[in-house]
């Protein structure tokens, strides 16, 4: 996957915006609220995951991803973007931005997907 790409991807999700975060990353927020990064020149991204998913993803696909940091109760994972299954990435681009969007977007875009809300204790207002 290119970086083009993952940007259409983060950028089909309600009121996504980039910011310029430093030289080398831009910043995906929703409502000012940082949920992902994107290094055009690394080819990879960070996103925000639960601690559960991250250690998953990390488990599962270590050659895809890898934990980059942690805040809370919240892990973020580094994904190698040429190496990403491009339906996988989607789903987790959207888990990340459901963890960081407010509630009732989340919930309102999720069941305009078909999907049942995520918890409410997972998710930033």
């Amino acid at each position: 996957m290119s970086p083009d790409e993952f940007l259409r991807i983060a950028s089909s999700l309600p009121e996504v915006e980039l910011v310029q975060h430093s030289e080398e990353w831009v910043g995906l927020r929703v409502r000012g609220k940082g949920f992902g990064y994107l290094s055009e020149a690394k080819q990879s991204a960070q996103l925000k995951a639960t601690l559960a998913e991250q250690a998953a993803m990390v488990g599962e696909s270590p050659e895809v991803y890898g934990r980059s940091w942690t805040s809370g109760q919240f892990g973020w994972v580094e994904i190698r973007l040429s190496l990403a299954d491009p339906e996988e990435l989607t789903e987790v681009v959207t888990e990340a931005w459901c963890l960081t969007a407010p509630r009732s977007l989340a919930a309102d875009h999720e069941r305009r997907l078909g999907l049942v809300p995520l918890s409410p204790d997972l998710v930033d207002d």
